[in-house]
C-alpha cells in the first residue's frame, strides 16, 4: 500500500478578489502529524477550505497533489473518496438526516457496489468508536449536529474521522470551545489513528491540544504562507512568548489579511 501523501506548492487563494494565501507550501506523509499555528487572519481556515474544494475560494496559482494525483482537478466528493478528510471548525446542522445514516452513507459512497458495509458490522463499529470518544449511544439517532453543543459537534467530527479512516485528515481548530476532559478525549481519537497509513494536519491557535497530540512538525503561518517551522518545542515557545518575536525576526508587520 502506498504511503499517503499531500503536497501543496506555492498555493495562492483568493476570496471575493482578496488574496488570502500567498505562496503556501507543505508536504504531509503518512505517519506524520503536522500542526499549523498563527495569529487570527493569516489564512489557516482558508487553507483547509481550499484544499477540500470549497467553491467560494479561487485558486489563482500553485498546485496540490494527493497521492500523486492533481487534487485541484478533483470534485469535493472525489477528494473525500480518495481519502482526504476535513473536520470543520463550524460543522453544519443537517435536519432530517441521522448521524448514523450520514456516516454509513459516507462509508458506502467510497465502496464498490456489493461491497457496502453491512448494517450489523456498521453498528458494532460505531458503538466501539462512540464508546472510545465517550459519546452517548443516542447520538446515532439524532439529526446530524442538530441541537449538539460545540463540544459534541467536535467529538462528532472525530467520530466521523474514526469511522471513515481517511488517508490524510485536516482538523480545523478541533480544540476550540472544548473543556479539558473533552480535549483529552478528542486527542485520544487522533492518537488512535496514528499509523503509517494516516497523516494529519492540525490547525490550532493554542498549544494545549499539542500537549496530548505530539506533532512531528509545527509550522507558523503569517501573511498567507508558512514563515517558520520546527518541532514541538516551537509550539511551546509560541504559547509562552506569542508571535511578536517571529514578526520582529522576519520584519513582518501586524496581520491585515482579515480572513481566517
Amino acid at each position: 500500500m502506498t504511503t499517503p501523501n499531500l503536497k501543496v506548492d506555492d498555493l495562492h487563494v483568493s476570496i471575493e478578489d482578496k488574496e488570502i494565501l500567498k505562496g503556501f507550501g507543505i508536504e504531509i506523509n503518512g505517519g506524520e502529524i503536522h500542526a499549523i499555528m498563527g495569529p487570527n487572519g493569516t489564512g489557516k481556515s482558508t487553507l483547509a477550505s481550499a484544499l477540500m474544494g470549497h467553491p467560494n475560494y479561487e485558486i489563482t496559482k500553485g498546485n496540490a497533489t494527493f497521492n500523486g494525483e492533481d487534487l485541484l482537478e478533483m470534485e469535493v466528493d472525489e477528494r473525500a473518496q480518495a481519502g482526504l478528510f476535513l473536520a470543520m471548525q463550524y460543522p453544519s446542522e443537517v435536519s432530517g438526516v441521522t448521524n448514523a445514516d450520514f456516516i454509513r452513507s459516507a462509508i458506502n459512497s467510497g465502496r464498490e457496489e456489493g461491497d457496502e458495509i453491512s448494517l450489523m458490522k456498521f453498528i458494532r463499529h460505531m458503538d466501539d468508536k462512540m464508546g472510545k470518544l465517550e459519546i452517548d449511544s443516542s447520538f446515532q439517532h439524532r439529526y446530524l449536529n442538530e441541537g449538539f453543543s460545540g463540544g459534541e459537534k467536535k467529538r462528532n467530527e472525530i467520530l466521523q474521522m474514526l469511522m471513515l479512516e481517511p488517508k490524510i485528515a485536516i482538523l480545523d481548530e478541533i480544540d476550540s470551545g472544548l473543556d479539558i476532559d473533552a480535549l483529552k478525549v478528542v486527542a485520544q481519537g487522533v492518537n488512535d489513528m496514528r499509523s503509517d497509513d494516516f497523516g494529519c494536519l492540525i490547525i490550532t491557535h493554542y498549544q494545549r491540544l499539542l500537549n496530548y497530540v505530539t506533532p512531528d512538525k509545527v509550522h507558523v503561518m503569517m501573511q498567507g504562507r508558512i514563515v517558520k517551522s520546527g518541532g514541538p518545542e516551537l509550539a511551546e515557545r509560541l504559547e509562552a512568548e506569542g508571535y511578536d518575536w517571529i514578526k520582529n525576526e522576519l520584519g513582518i508587520e501586524d496581520e491585515t489579511v482579515g480572513q481566517e
